[in-house]
């Protein structure tokens, strides 16, 4: 794979184009104060920087209060990106109906959240309910009074946990309101306080925004099932019309996938010369994508100029989140149209094109055209479609898990829907536990080396993984989403994914859908009979680094699952931050980072924890 990029990036230099490789190159040294969280620009009489000439800003506030806000509005950012993505999700249900663009497709799903929620559906329209569920679904942002519904789910340990220490998540808004007012000058200089305010800020996108998104999308677009694909740039046909979807909104990629199969553009397509069109995906609407309908994954964060560099891209629309504004030059050293799509990510250069719910469906049609007409454009002396490609298994959010563990293990009836399996095969020391291995690629990092090698271990640890996002998406470029993968677990994995008909790594989604994981933790727990904390399944995110990141790593935590870090948060400037995201969150929530750079280290402590965890339960 590295071979293959390295030939991309002299394609580059050929074209004239930079990519990231170049751009951080001219970046380091990294700004230091900056690495730290010791900077602070939150009023014009700064910016002000910590050093031991100068301990405190103008103002007076110290390293640990620096770093402190501006780890604070970090999760804020990242809260607000994940729910602000579901809060449009809920205006796309809100607009549903028989004859629409959009509808819905999971209704037991729906009929089950309106009953979690008190919602009457005895004889109810399935569009009514679903409006009147999108309503009290927009409700949780900006709510008066109350905590966020979802924080029910949770089983009561953890919200009593929550309630005690004060951070049961109010209003999505709220929450990241009271956090940007906190950190606005002259307000919160006590560490401590802001970190409250962070994990309460977090429980409010991952019990709330994000579980709100996940849910919601599944009703929508169908909750997702076991299906084959294919990952990596080699997912890219050199005779077909190639459209590769990118970023996280699933309302925009949905309509195109749809569009790409009508007839109609199929045909027009073959009268230019092209033998189809190829629709792959890129970053986490890769990941909704293959799980829905079996789209192939062109690759994950840092890959997406190397789709544009193989020359053979006619078409790369996005959405939303984790797209970069070098896209736009790139694509003019090529044939390639890039297309933006949403009033949130708006991209110098590049083909705007709003889309909106009313018209969705015509709107994907005329991109798909827009594409099929750019294929004569494509110069062939300039592709170069990397070979690689691999096999994998995607799509196991939890209502497949507990399928798969009714289908095989469970052999009363009254046990069904339980992880009452896997509890016993944990207990019985054939897993020694699991992993939730998510989170981007990093450049500060050789990119997917940590996921890879950290994976590579723990399966021969007999450690399960479930991975979203970028992550699940180097599982798929290492043949690791693959069932025969099952030969590089030890005996007891391999005996589970055998027996269970499953890959060692179970792709969940998405970066929202991490919630699925919660609820796969917390499902775990109740049927254990224990908290959270106790069980040996643990996060980890070896190549963070997005602000979205930190808010995920904190309602982690405070769900009480330690959390494995490769990348070193920016509060190292602060002796008083960095002992309270590693020490003094378990005294709020039980959990907290690890942090170490070197992925075998960071992979050894891992197993350490989990085995720590084991002896602490007796097993």
């Amino acid at each position: 794979m590295e071979a293959d990029t390295a030939k991309l990036r002299e394609r580059a230099c050929e074209a004239c184009a930079e990519t990231w490789e170049d751009r951080a190159k001219a970046q380091t040294p990294h700004c230091k104060f900056g690495e730290d969280g010791i900077c602070c620009k939150n009023c014009s009489m700064g910016p002000c920087r910590v050093t031991a000439k100068s301990p405190r800003g103008i103002c007076g506030a110290d390293a640990h209060a620096i770093a402190g806000r501006n780890y604070l509005r970090t999760i804020a950012a990242g809260t607000s990106a994940h729910s602000d993505h579901a809060r449009e999700i809920l205006h796309v249900l809100h607009s549903t109906s028989a004859d629409g663009n959009y509808k819905v497709r999971d209704e037991a799903k729906l009929i089950a959240l309106a009953r979690e929620w008190g919602i009457p559906t005895d004889g109810r329209d399935i569009y009514e309910l679903a409006h009147e569920v999108a309503e009290m679904g927009l409700d949780e942002f900006g709510k008066p009074f109350g905590t966020q519904r979802f924080i029910k789910r949770a089983i009561p340990e953890r919200q009593k946990t929550w309630q005690e220490q004060g951070i049961e998540p109010r209003a999505i808004d709220r929450e990241i309101a009271t956090a940007m007012h906190m950190t606005h000058m002259g307000n919160t200089a006590d560490a401590e306080a802001l970190i409250h305010q962070g994990l309460r800020t977090a429980l409010s996108n991952g019990w709330g925004g994000s579980m709100l998104g996940t849910e919601i999308t599944d009703i929508l677009f169908g909750t997702p099932t076991v299906r084959n694909t294919e990952g990596n740039l080699g997912v890219l046909e050199k005779e077909m019309v190639n459209v590769v979807v990118h970023g996280h909104d699933p309302a925009f990629s949905e309509m195109v996938v749809t569009a790409a199969e009508v007839k109609e553009l199929q045909d027009y397509a073959r009268g230019k010369g092209a033998k189809g069109i190829n629709i792959v995906g890129l970053c986490c609407t890769a990941n909704e994508v293959a799980m829905r309908h079996g789209v192939r994954m062109a690759g994950n964060f840092l890959q997406q100029e190397n789709a544009i560099l193989t020359g053979a891209v006619e078409m790369m629309c996005v959405d939303v989140q984790c797209i970069f504004p070098a896209l736009a030059p790139l694509s003019e050293c090529f044939h390639t149209k890039f297309v933006t799509s949403s009033p949130i990510a708006r991209i110098p250069g590049s083909i705007y094109v709003e889309f909106k719910t009313e018209t969705a469906f015509e709107q994907a049609k005329d991109l798909i055209k827009m594409a099929i007409d750019n294929y004569e454009n494509r110069d062939a002396s300039k592709v170069f479609i990397p070979q690689n490609k691999q096999a994998a298994t995607v799509g196991y959010p939890c209502e497949q898990i507990i399928k798969h563990l009714d289908g095989v293990t469970n052999s009363h009836v009254d046990e069904l829907g339980s992880y009452r399996p896997a509890v016993d095969a944990i207990k019985a020391g054939v897993l020694r536990g699991a992993v939730g291995i998510v989170g981007c690629n990093n450049p500060r990092v050789r990119p997917d080396y940590s996921h890879f090698e950290i994976m590579k271990e723990l399966l021969k640890n007999d450690i399960l993984i479930v991975a979203t996002g970028c992550a699940a998406q180097v599982a798929t470029k290492a043949g690791l989403l693959d069932r025969e993968a099952k030969y590089l677990c030890g005996a007891g994995l391999r005996r589970v994914c055998e027996l269970v008909n499953i890959p060692p790594i179970l792709h969940m989604g998405a970066c929202i859908d991490i919630s699925r994981i919660l609820l796969l933790v917390n499902g775990i727990a109740r049927d254990w009979g224990v908290d959270t904390t106790q069980i040996p399944v643990v996060g980890c995110a070896p190549e963070w680094m997005s602000e979205k990141a930190v808010s995920i790593a904190n309602y982690v935590v405070s769900t009480g699952i330690d959390v494995y870090l490769g990348i070193e948060p920016q509060v190292k400037g602060s002796s008083q931050m960095m002992e309270l995201i590693t020490q003094g969150t378990r005294n709020l929530t039980g959990a907290g980072y690890i942090i170490n750079k070197d992925p075998h280290e960071l992979v050894r402590a891992i197993i350490d924890g989990i085995e720590a965890k084991r002896a602490a339960l007796g097993i």
